[in-house]
C-alpha cells in the first residue's frame, strides 16, 4: 500500500472531478491550468536553489488547482440553486 498516500489520493479525486465536472469551460480547468503554471515557475526557481528538476512541485500545485477550482464550481452551483429558490418563494 506504498501508493496510497495523501497526495495520490488528492490526484485520484482531481482526475475523478474533471471526468465528472469538467465538460467544456469550468473553473476547474482554469484551476489545474493555473496550478500547473504555478508550479512550473516554483520549480524553475527551485532549480537554481538545490540540482534536479521537482516534478513533485508541478504535480501538487496542479492538483491543489484542480480541487480549488471543483471547490469554486460547486460553491457556483450551490448560490445559484440558492438563490433561485429564494426569488422563487419571493414571487409567491
Amino acid at each position: 500500500m506504498e501508493w496510497l498516500t495523501l497526495w495520490n489520493v488528492l490526484g485520484i479525486v482531481a482526475i475523478l472531478s474533471l471526468i465528472i465536472f469538467g465538460k467544456g469551460r469550468s473553473s476547474i480547468w482554469g484551476g489545474l491550468t493555473i496550478g500547473a503554471i504555478i508550479g512550473l515557475i516554483i520549480s524553475i526557481i527551485y532549480l537554481f536553489i538545490e540540482p534536479g528538476f521537482q516534478w513533485s512541485i508541478i504535480k501538487k500545485s496542479a492538483i491543489i488547482g484542480t480541487l480549488c477550482g471543483l471547490i469554486a464550481d460547486l460553491l457556483g452551483k450551490f448560490s445559484n440553486k440558492r438563490t433561485d429558490n429564494f426569488r422563487d418563494s419571493i414571487d409567491q
